[in-house]
């Protein structure tokens, strides 16, 4: 996955990167302005409630740093020349503030994810304790911890830190030395630049006309669904049965959703026909064979959210899959990391990384290049300030998680915070690579250690809360090391984006919390027939129960279809890997499989309508398709997200829609 960029990634012909070498650049606090700050809160609470949306519902959550990029852009633009119009003297909006802002929302946002409230923390609370059942082996009371807006904000706070301060000795050697790529980073910095040259922006007010467009129909239509929703889950566009009851009670249906369908546009091909071939297998053939053997396999007469019927299979299979994937993904990312560390010349042959030299450019990409390097080493971070800041941040976090989780005992936080920065380097080195982070595996490993370590007597919150230790260390560090590389290719100043994500990790810390604690207090959370299934908290609780219960209570042969399906994961990964690229890219990723397992088959068919949108829109203008499918997917789920509010603030007030909109099969004479 790790992408070979030959082009210059800053301004290529002579006469631009002498303008470049002219350029002034601000110093690193200039870089860091009020205006910023404001558009970097507001456009981090819109992201961070997309998120919870998205995490609560399916998932999956697409890149949104293009839009974070295009609406940062678009507000202190909009800003500066308002006020320019005025009469007012407005400091020019440059690219090293625009990569701040950027830096700011995708660390405020990126605790949406890495702050558990669609796995690990809301795994904890008595909605998913319930819906295992009280009677599950390993599932006992005493592991309950409902959410709290107090302890969560706490929480974050002494976990989200770390891993900014684990890995900042080794920037210069992770941006500069072994010149990773980083692509997302990379991909950032390239459209920030384009953004701050005259045809840049050109086009990038288009983009912001696109996205603002969509964004008004995305958010228009989800306010007319509203009054057809009626109360209760089975009502309004979100169920309609577009191919019909029998394939609907199958969930195979359109539900008209923007977010998803704005998914699908971001998403990669591969990405959305694996999820839409996951819902077909699973719920095409998979639970329709396993539920003909009702009576047999699994007792008959058992509700639909049991686990001892093919409730058990759904969540047991999805998990397999998403932990063969994932093991598979990490030993490839661990095997390549010290490959590539201990084999010299693979710096030059085989890293993925930018070449700056070439035939008849030496000169102007040397230029260029050594303005890169004087500007990212300028602004220095003291090596005994990182470390005395992990050390400090680690005695403070040792203290205050067993007091929030009493069952994780001090020693157990302290241990992780020891093994924490390998890890952590390992994760930020194989993202450089493949652009591929696997925060979210890390996570689990800690799971079942930790949760397997303390045993019945507490193990599960033990084991989730461990969980978000480490998911929240390797997370931030690799998106550190992202930013810092998007810093370099857009001449801003490494201390600049550190504070940036510390101030951007800060906000996140109030943010994440204040937006899900909007959702918790507005809809019914966890319930398995709504439209907020929070589809992970069970996998996760599940997966601690695993770590110390083990597999003697599975329903039959559930056990063996889940070796099946790992082993299958990491046939299928090994298959992607060695054969030629014209045949691996059809190869589906079982990660993306897995999803619809449990959660159902109709954001699958949301997806693949955006995946099909966008596939014809590339073969009639491709040109188009890469300036503004970005923008028109971002327009979607923007519109559709800031609906949530509006929706969230109604449904606090008990003002339910007017209409209940349902379809049944028609009456016989």
């Amino acid at each position: 996955m790790g992408t070979d960029i030959s082009e210059p990634l800053l301004l290529p012909d002579s006469s631009k990167i002498q303008a470049v070498d002219a350029e002034r650049i601000p110093e690193w606090k200039d870089q860091i302005t009020i205006r910023g700050l404001v558009v970097s809160a507001l456009l981090g609470t819109l992201f961070c409630i997309i998120t919870h949306k998205l995490n609560l519902t399916v998932g999956i959550i697409p890149s949104l740093n293009v839009a974070a990029g295009l609406l940062g852009f678009f507000f202190v633009k909009s800003w500066v020349g308002f006020l320019s119009s005025l009469g007012f003297t407005i400091s020019p909006f440059t690219k090293q503030e625009n990569t701040v802002i950027q830096t700011c929302v995708v660390a405020c946002y990126g605790l949406a994810f890495s702050g558990g409230f669609g796995s690990y923390l809301i795994a904890m609370d008595e909605r998913t304790y319930e819906l295992i059942g009280p009677d599950y082996p390993g599932n006992r009371a005493e592991d309950v911890k409902n959410p709290g807006l107090a302890w969560m904000i706490g929480f974050l706070f002494v976990v989200s830190f770390l891993g900014l301060f684990s890995l900042v000795p080794l920037r210069k050697v992770m941006v500069m030395d072994y010149k990773l790529t980083y692509p997302s980073g990379t991909a950032t910095a390239m459209l920030i630049n384009s953004f701050h040259t005259n045809t840049g922006a050109e086009l990038a007010g288009k983009q912001v006309t696109c996205l603002g467009k969509h964004l008004s129909i995305s958010l228009a239509w989800s306010c007319f669904k509203w009054f057809f929703s009626g109360i209760g889950d089975s009502c309004g566009f979100d169920n309609f049965p577009s191919f019909g009851l029998t394939l609907f009670k199958n969930t195979f249906y359109f539900d008209f959703s923007p977010t998803y369908v704005g998914c699908g546009l971001i998403c990669p091909h591969i990405v959305n026909c694996s999820v839409l071939l996951g819902a077909i297998v699973s719920w095409g053939f998979l639970w329709p064979f396993i539920s003909q053997h009702a009576g047999d396999w699994y007792p008959a007469d058992l509700g639909s959210n049991d686990f001892k019927g093919l409730y058990g299979y759904k969540v047991f299979i999805a998990i397999s899959l998403i932990l063969g994937d994932g093991l598979y993904n990490l030993i490839k990312i661990i095997a390549i990391t010290i490959r590539e560390i201990c084999n010299k010349s693979t710096k030059e042959n085989h890293l993925p990384i930018v070449r700056e030299f070439q035939d008849g450019e030496t000169s102007e990409l040397l230029l260029e290049q050594r303005k890169r390097d004087e500007v990212f080493l300028k602004d220095t971070i003291p090596s005994w300030f990182a470390a005395s800041g992990y050390v400090g941040l680690a005695a403070i976090s040792t203290a205050t998680i067993p007091i929030i989780f009493p069952p994780l005992k001090w020693y157990l936080v302290l241990s992780s915070y020891v093994i924490a920065p390998a890890l952590a380097f390992c994760n930020s080195y194989g993202t450089g690579l493949t652009d591929w982070s696997l925060a979210s595996t890390y996570g689990k490993i800690g799971l079942f250690i930790i949760a397997s370590m303390v045993g019945s007597n507490g193990g599960v919150v033990a084991g989730l809360a461990a969980c978000g230790v480490m998911m929240s260390i390797v997370s931030t560090a690799a998106d550190l090391m992202q930013d810092f590389k998007t810093g370099y290719l857009t001449l801003s100043s490494a201390k600049s984006m550190f504070v940036s994500q510390l101030i951007g990790t800060a906000m996140g810390c109030v943010i994440a919390p204040l937006t899900f604690w909007m959702f918790w207090t507005a809809f019914d959370i966890g319930a398995p027939d709504g439209p907020y299934k929070a589809p992970y908290a069970v996998i996760f609780r599940e997966m601690a129960i695993l770590g110390i219960e083990g597999f003697s209570e599975l329903p039959k042969h559930c056990l063996a279809m889940c070796c099946g399906f790992f082993i299958a994961a990491l046939v299928i990964n090994l298959l992607r890997d060695v054969t030629p690229k014209k045949f691996s890219q059809f190869i589906p990723i079982p990660m993306a499989m897995a999803v619809p397992f449990y959660i159902g088959a109709y954001f699958a068919i949301d997806m693949f309508v955006g995946t099909v949108i966008l596939y014809i829109w590339e073969r009639i203008n491709r040109k188009d398709a890469e300036d503004y499918a970005g923008a028109v997917a971002s327009g979607l789920i923007c519109g559709d997200g800031i609906w949530t509010i509006p929706s969230a603030i109604l449904s606090i007030f008990r003002i339910n829609p007017p209409i209940c909109m349902y379809f049944g099969p028609s009456l016989s004479n």
